[in-house]
């Protein structure tokens, strides 16, 4: 089912979408960069609304947010399309392709949502969500407006521009925010795309949702320490209580650099708790990812893999008292 743009201008014979950094030109029957975008019959359309390639119940921790509703279960839809073109794409199956998928209107969505036992609600994930953009904006205003307890996530790599986020955000609970690295080279050569829009949509979340930060830390590319030193202090300067994920990279889709070295990882780790109190690995087998205050060394949330024991109700530490960024 096609769907009008929402985010576009008419300009000398084509159609400029602003959904994205990108602002591609459009025309009849030539598609934009996510190659979801395009004119049709003179109307600039966006071809996957409501096209649902794949549903699973996850546990929040996967998405991964730690400091979100710890221990719970989130429905987590995706469709397929985006707009970056990172070359080790763990999905590339559905962001690079355009795989078999299932039309799924709103109620219907609604209706799983509320029905699927002990769900908090639905996670926009896989495939890069703002590529589903008008969709998503009508399902969650219209989750908010059934119950506005229904907690609404988005897993993204934030390149989308100010006025379509800011647009969107109010009906948002929380975001994990692909930080794929911290230079333009990176992000030209890795994902065909720029760091600063990325940056600024970490800003503006921040300001009015939960956000947590991913970095995929690529073995030879991104995975020196100074450059996780220099997103730690770019994420302190928001704000320190953001939880930061260092992920381990294995080879996938184009990219055939060996797997990061662990004791890059671990070190990059330390070096970015001097800057924040929160700050976890994934990808790697048997590490403590345990949560604790940063004031005195509480345990506060235990992790065993997905195994989620929580010891804090509430924002204070249970032992110190210590303001903690945690969302129940």
């Amino acid at each position: 089912m096609d769907e009008k743009l929402r985010f576009y201008k008419s300009q000398e014979g084509y159609v400029k979408c602003e959904l994205c950094p990108h602002n591609c030109l459009l025309s009849e029957n030539k598609f934009g960069v996510c190659a979801l975008r395009t004119v049709k019959n003179n109307i600039p359309v966006v071809i996957n609304y409501g096209e649902v390639t794949l549903f699973n119940v996850d546990p929040i921790e996967k998405k991964p947010l730690y400091h979100f509703k710890p221990g719970s279960e989130i429905l987590s839809v995706g469709t397929f399309g985006c707009n970056m073109k990172c070359s080790f794409c763990q999905n590339y199956e559905i962001s690079q392709n355009k795989p078999q998928s299932k039309f799924t209107d709103i109620d219907e969505l609604i209706n799983l949502i509320v029905n699927i036992p002990d769900n908090v609600g639905i996670a926009f994930t896989y495939n890069e969500p703002f590529m589903w953009y008008e969709y998503i904006y009508d399902v969650v205003k219209r989750i908010k407006e059934y119950d506005k307890h229904i907690s609404v996530v988005l897993v993204t790599n934030g390149y989308v521009n100010k006025e379509p986020l800011e647009k969107i955000l109010p009906y948002i609970d929380a975001m994990n925010i692909d930080l794929k690295g911290f230079t333009d080279r990176y992000y030209n050569k890795i994902c065909k795309a720029d760091i600063q829009p990325v940056l600024e949509t970490i800003k503006i979340a921040s300001k009015s949702t939960h956000v947590e930060i991913t970095t995929l830390m690529v073995s030879d590319e991104n995975d020196s320490v100074e450059e996780i030193e220099y997103i730690a202090k770019f994420i302190s300067s928001i704000d320190k209580n953001i939880p930061l994920h260092l992920s381990r990279y294995f080879p996938r889709y184009e990219m055939k650099n060996p797997p990061t070295m662990v004791e890059n990882i671990m070190k990059a780790k330390e070096v970015a708790k001097n800057y924040l109190n929160y700050v976890y690995v994934g990808n790697i087998a048997g590490v403590d990812n345990n949560t604790y205050c940063p004031n005195c060394g509480y345990n506060l949330v235990n992790r065993d893999v997905y195994l989620t024991q929580v010891h804090i109700h509430g924002h204070k530490c249970p032992s110190c008292k210590e303001y903690i960024n945690i969302v129940f």
